[in-house]
């Protein structure tokens, strides 16, 4: 199975559905897209590209980013597709080590690829002096009023071929480059396809960048194969611009990371549940049941009525989040995976409260030793979706990929008696306490994160001891800290209206709180507040490596491992 067999497929069974388009504009349908795919097909071939030649993709979402993507990809050459956030440095640095003949970018970011190039080092410029560059919205302009017939002499991907070489910096600061065939990536959309129980004609809206594997291969390469439309956002998804297009598309499936729906829970939702009589009614049993199906029943109207899958995705969801969105009957789905497993390796609809789901068809997965107490490993893969590995990389393949073809996740997960799996935390990010101790920051974090007035937080290790650096909202900070005041007979002005004073006392009360629910050698020594947001990946996972304190790179006294219950916390 190749891209360029399932894009054929999808077009036969599919060419007069619409498939891609703008919010509230004309879409293309899956025949005016192979149209536009195979007149890009035709350029590239004009342009001396060959077999395995690399096109890097650098555009923020458009409908012509999918139509780029075809084209390569079934042309058949390589894709190289860039974050939209990365810099002009980074993308440079990508296009050299990716050995890139033509770069498709979007127009507001060809504007600043052309400032940092007048002041570019020399030997950037004598690197990427053979760079051909189009403009992708430029490419679709022209596309329109071209007719170009299918080529019969255009080669053929094989299922070995190298369909996308993916940049990530990840969360270790350190990008590579992972190598995706066309059987990875096509027996990835096969096995997961069922889980978001998609069908032709149905509507997704998409808000994640397509240039990361989660939205690539779940949120267009499914949907396509599947002969469901793709509307785009031509900006940000900020309230107003989403809340709009959701009564427009009336979307049936969207994926999102858990930041996106936990702020929703605790700007929206949260509050009015626990407010005035609401409060007091959700302690009676039966009625608290009640309240919270109406709840999830109103979540669902606010996504525009018929939503069935929303898929969560990229980072931890939090567990009162979850717990909420599983009473509430709202449709979430939980899944796991990573860029080099193409990516989901575990997923399902119908959640099985704090678990990513079972294993895909085809997939393998094993939890390797050593073990702690509660059974947690470092998890391993192995099936068809496992990248062929990091390009020009031997050493760092090696470290992660076993001769026997499985790999190396760094997360640490475990199975319950039924085969779901639930995910403890990532290997590098787990602290030894003072005497061996396992110490998983991401249950701690979780703890801090229930809490309204906490936006994110983030726990860290500073010689022997635990910090957690917590973002909190400072829309509702004098508000919230009035509230907490008067619940103990208090008043701001008992600090002397001073609220960094108020807001000191408040934050070593709620450590205090989480301390006593958490295991000794895992309790946070102070709180420290993070005057600007903690900057993140694609997915919006945190780069942790940006925060760590110094003295942290003081290896913990090891120990027996006297590692006690955590409270589990799931990672998607």
């Amino acid at each position: 199975m190749t891209i360029q067999r399932l894009w054929s497929e999808a077009v036969r069974r599919h060419a007069n559905r619409p498939a891609l388009g703008w919010v509230d504009a004309e879409p293309w349908t899956f025949g005016e897209v192979d149209r536009r795919v195979r007149t890009l097909q035709a350029r590239f071939r004009n342009q001396g590209l060959a077999v395995g030649d690399r096109v890097a993709l650098w555009a923020a979402n458009h409908p012509g980013w999918g139509v780029v993507y075809l084209a390569v990809t079934t042309g058949p050459l390589t894709v190289v597709p860039i974050l939209p956030d990365f810099s002009p440095t980074d993308t440079a640095n990508v296009l050299i080590h990716g050995e890139v003949k033509v770069l498709v970018v979007g127009r507001t970011l060809a504007e600043a690829w052309n400032r940092w190039w007048a002041e570019a080092p020399d030997d950037k410029k004598t690197a990427l002096a053979d760079l051909r560059i189009e403009v992708l919205e430029d490419l679709m302009d022209e596309a329109v009023t071209a007719v170009v017939p299918e080529d019969p002499t255009l080669p053929r991907p094989t299922d070995s071929d190298l369909a996308a070489l993916i940049y990530t910096s990840g969360t270790t600061g350190s990008p590579k480059g992972v190598m995706l065939t066309h059987n990875n990536l096509t027996s990835n959309v096969l096995a997961a396809a069922p889980i978001p129980k998609l069908k032709p004609g149905h509507r997704m809206l998409s808000v994640l960048p397509l240039a990361h594997t989660y939205e690539c291969t779940l949120g267009f390469l499914i949907p396509m194969h599947e002969g469901v439309q793709v509307f785009y956002l031509a900006k940000p998804p900020a309230p107003a611009v989403l809340l709009p297009a959701l009564a427009s598309v009336r979307p049936q499936a969207m994926l999102t990371v858990p930041l996106f729906i936990e702020k929703i829970f605790r700007q929206k939702i949260l509050p009015s549940l626990d407010h005035g009589l609401v409060r007091v009614l959700r302690r009676v049993p039966g009625i608290g049941w009640i309240l919270l199906r109406i709840a999830g029943g109103k979540l669902k109207k606010t996504f525009g009525g018929r939503i069935h899958f929303f898929g969560i995705g990229g980072a931890a969801l939090a567990p009162e989040v979850a717990k909420f969105l599983h009473t509430a009957g709202f449709p979430y789905a939980i899944g796991y995976g990573l860029t080099e497993t193409s990516p989901l390796v575990a997923g399902h609809l119908g959640v099985h409260l704090y678990s990513t789901g079972r294993i895909l068809n085809g997939v393998q997965v094993k939890i390797a030793e050593p073990r702690n107490d509660q059974g947690a490993g470092e998890i391993l893969v192995k099936g068809p979706n496992v990248m062929a590995g990091y390009y020009k990389d031997p050493v760092r393949t090696a470290e992660v990929l076993d001769p026997e073809g499985w790999f190396k996740t760094g997360d640490l997960g475990v199975f319950d008696k039924k085969g779901h799996l639930f995910i403890k935390g990532r290997s590098k990010n787990l602290i030894l306490g003072p005497s061996g101790e396992n110490i998983y920051p991401e249950s701690i974090e979780a703890l801090f994160n229930q809490d309204q007035l906490v936006v994110e937080s983030l726990v860290l290790q500073s010689g022997q001891d635990l910090v957690a650096k917590v973002v909190v909202n400072h829309e509702s900070l004098q508000s919230h800290l009035g509230a907490w005041a008067d619940r103990q007979g208090k008043t701001l002005a008992a600090w002397g209206d001073d609220v960094g004073k108020a807001l000191d006392a408040y934050l070593t009360e709620m450590k205090h709180k989480i301390n006593q629910q958490l295991a000794r050698f895992s309790r946070v020594s102070r709180v420290e507040v993070q005057k600007e947001p903690f900057e993140k990946t694609a997915t919006l996972k945190i780069k942790r490596y940006l925060y760590a304190h110094p003295a942290a790179e003081k290896p913990a006294r090891r120990g027996k491992d006297k590692n006690k219950q955590v409270d589990q916390v799931p990672r998607t």
